[in-house]
C-alpha cells in the first residue's frame, strides 16, 4: 500500500516526466500551428516559451500559486496555536517545519505547496482556523503535510502552470484562427492539413490537460487522508473536518479553476458536477474510507 514514506521519490520522477512530455507535447503542438499560420517563427516561439515554463513551473510555480490565493505570510506571533500544531506534526512526520500562510476568507478551507519539503508551505483560511476544534484542524494539517511528505504538492503545482499554459496557447490559436488569420502565405493541402489538426488540439488539448490534472487530483486526495489519519492516529478528527468544510455554503472567493484542485475540498461548493469533471472525491467517500481506518 502507498504511504507517506514510499510515495515522495514515485512522485518526483512522475513531476519530470509531466514535466519532460509538456516539452515534447507543446514543440508539437508548435509545429502544427507554425504549420497552419505557415510562420516557421511559431515554432521557436513555442519551444522558448515550453523551456521558460517548465523550469519555471518548478521554481516558482508556489509563489505563483500564493499569489493567485491572495495568501499572507502567518507570523508566530499572531498564529501561536496553528505554529505549535505544525511543529508537533511535523516531528511525528520527519519533516522540516513548513512556511505557514493565511487566506482572509470566511470559507474553510486549506491547501499545501512548494516544489519540496524545505521549501514547504502549507496554507490556511481564517474560516477554517475559526470554525475547526483543535483536533479537526490537526488532521487537516495533517493531510497537508502529507501531501508535502510525499511531494504532492510539487506535482500538483507544476501541472497548474503547465495546463494553464496549454490552455493559452489553445485560446490564442483560436483567435487567430477566426479573427486574425492570414491568407498570405498559401492554402496548399499541407496548411489546410495543419489548420483543421490545429483546431483540433487548439478544442480538445485543454480539455486532456484538464482532465488528467483533475484525475491527479483525486487519487492525491484519498493518500493524503490515510496518511493524514496515520499522523494524528485519530482519523476521526480529519473526517468531522471534511463534514464540517462541505457543508459550509459559502465558496472562497480567491479560488479559480487552475488551483482549485490544491484545495483540500471543493472551494466552488459546486453539487451537480459529473464525478469526471470533480476536482475531488465525494467527502461521503473521503469520509466512509476514514472511519474505515483500523489502527
Amino acid at each position: 500500500m502507498p504511504t507517506l514514506y514510499n510515495q515522495a521519490d514515485k512522485n518526483t520522477w512522475l513531476t519530470w516526466i509531466y514535466i519532460t512530455g509538456f516539452l515534447v507535447f507543446v514543440i508539437g503542438v508548435g509545429y502544427v500551428f507554425a504549420g497552419a499560420m505557415g510562420n516557421s517563427t511559431i515554432l521557436y516561439i513555442a519551444v522558448a516559451f515550453s523551456v521558460f515554463m517548465s523550469l519555471g513551473s518548478y521554481w516558482w510555480s508556489d509563489k505563483l500559486v500564493l499569489a493567485m490565493s491572495s495568501a499572507k505570510p502567518l507570523d508566530h506571533e499572531n498564529g501561536r496555536e496553528i505554529y505549535h500544531l505544525v511543529e508537533n506534526l511535523c516531528v511525528t512526520a520527519g519533516l522540516p517545519m513548513p512556511k505557514i500562510y493565511i487566506i482572509n476568507d470566511s470559507s474553510p478551507n486549506a491547501f499545501a505547496t512548494g516544489r519540496d519539503a524545505e521549501h514547504g508551505v502549507i496554507c490556511l483560511t481564517t474560516g477554517i482556523v475559526d470554525k475547526l476544534e483543535k483536533a479537526e484542524l490537526e488532521g487537516v494539517i495533517a493531510h497537508e503535510l502529507s501531501h508535502i511528505g510525499n511531494k504532492d504538492m510539487l506535482l500538483s503545482t507544476v501541472i497548474v502552470i503547465l495546463v494553464g499554459f496549454v490552455a493559452l496557447m489553445a485560446d490564442w490559436f483560436r483567435s487567430w484562427a477566426f479573427f486574425g488569420g492570414d491568407d498570405d502565405n498559401g492554402s496548399g493541402p499541407f496548411r489546410i492539413a495543419m489548420i483543421v489538426l490545429a483546431l483540433v488540439l487548439s478544442i480538445l488539448a485543454p480539455i486532456a490537460a484538464m482532465l488528467m490534472q483533475l484525475a491527479i487530483s483525486r487519487k492525491r486526495e484519498f493518500l493524503a487522508d490515510a496518511d493524514g489519519a496515520l499522523l494524528t492516529r485519530y482519523p476521526e478528527g480529519l473526517a468531522r473536518a471534511l463534514e464540517k468544510i462541505s457543508a459550509d455554503p459559502k465558496p472562497l472567493a480567491e479560488a479559480n479553476r487552475a488551483t482549485a484542485h490544491l484545495f483540500i475540498a471543493n472551494p466552488f461548493r459546486g453539487k451537480n458536477v459529473s464525478k469526471l469533471f470533480m476536482t475531488h472525491p465525494p467527502i461521503e467517500e473521503r469520509v466512509a474510507a476514514l472511519r474505515g481506518i483500523k489502527l
